[in-house]
């Protein structure tokens, strides 16, 4: 299977993940109910890392636990794991096998934590270490860029979050999910053309805030392995605080805005760099006057909730991506370098 067809593939990916985690996710909520922990703890790389900010955000937000990023090097190169006392220490990967992941469950279970796999390889290393494994159930991903594995990882994520919270206006949301998904996808010919205006960019700056701080790194991280491009990920806050002064006339600026707490900050920004730099925008939201400040725009479904929008935002980003790299003469597929598995200590 290609990219491109991983890509459009995702509507009945998540569907099937759904259908098969809703069950597994209670399960593991009344086993280890949020109330009963400190905090949760994710070691993650690559795009699963991504998949970690979102849950930074997520779990925060709705289900009140602090979130830490690991630093996996702790527990490898240096051997000098932090203390998981109260924490749900949590290893995301796709394919389960990088050391330094496993590392870091391993050393939860070692300090009597409860820990969790979310992966897609359900006899991998990873899961075999950890008490509770969500298989994501994508099927095989051969293209070496994640797609439908990071839709699926993040709706692991809001399965999880949603079981905590028991809140039904979240899991009747998470039903949607494949439809909004597909309402994306059919844009997929106006994207292409798009694409083209970018043809010969070589940096660009990507924005977003919240809930889409994930999505603003991962559509960086695919610019970058697809691509080539220089593709810098800010939120619309960070971005103030001196990279601004990188942006001149025809600076390339790609942003996911979709209405709710942020909104007005990220376009209040992208109107400024728009006006004041006359900077080139490419958005990504369901608000009509973001979308009106450039053509380059890609409208998400007007009823998606913003806190289920990075599972939504990122399809046409992918999109772009593809397009953008067929455009440019490269191997969607097999990106220079790089292999499917990468395994770090």
């Amino acid at each position: 299977m290609t990219l491109y067809e991983e890509i459009h593939e995702q509507p009945a990916v998540l569907a099937h993940s759904l259908e098969q985690n809703l069950p597994l996710a209670q399960a593991i909520a009344g086993a280890v109910p949020a109330e009963s922990l400190h905090h949760v703890f994710i070691a993650a790389r690559g795009t699963s890392d991504n998949a970690a900010r979102y849950a930074n955000y997520l779990w925060g937000a709705k289900n009140h636990l602090p979130v830490t990023l690991a630093t996996p090097s702790l527990f490898s190169l240096y051997q000098q794991p932090p203390r998981l006392q109260g924490a749900l220490v949590v290893g995301v990967s796709q394919s389960g096998e990088s050391p330094d992941i496993v590392n870091v469950v391993a050393e939860g279970r070692r300090q009597g934590q409860p820990t969790l796999a979310i992966t897609n390889e359900p006899e991998s290393p990873l899961a075999q270490t950890a008490d509770f494994v969500i298989n994501i159930h994508a099927g095989r991903e051969t293209a070496v860029a994640a797609t439908k594995t990071y839709t699926a990882q993040l709706l692991a994520i809001a399965l999880l979050s949603a079981a905590w919270s028991e809140d039904e206006a979240q899991f009747g949301a998470l039903n949607r999910l494949p439809d909004w998904v597909s309402a994306v996808l059919a844009f997929d010919e106006k994207i292409k053309r798009m694409a083209e205006r970018y043809r010969y960019m070589q940096q660009c700056v990507i924005l977003g805030r919240g809930f889409n701080y994930a999505t603003v790194f991962e559509w960086s991280l695919k610019l970058k392995e697809l691509t080539y491009v220089v593709a810098l990920p800010y939120s619309s806050a960070d971005f103030r605080h001196g990279p601004i002064a990188i942006v001149d006339q025809g600076f390339p600026i790609m942003a996911v805005a979709p209405r709710g707490a942020v909104l007005d900050d990220v376009r209040t920004l992208l109107r400024k760099l728009a006006e004041d730099r006359r900077a080139e925008l490419l958005v990504i939201s369901d608000d009509a006057e973001t979308l009106s400040l450039t053509e380059s725009n890609v409208p998400l479904p007007d009823d998606l909730p913003e806190w289920i929008s990075p599972l939504v935002s990122i399809v046409p980003a992918q999109l772009f991506c593809y397009h953008l790299t067929r455009l440019k003469g490269y191997d969607t597929e097999a990106p220079r370098g790089l292999n499917k598995v990468t395994h770090t200590i």
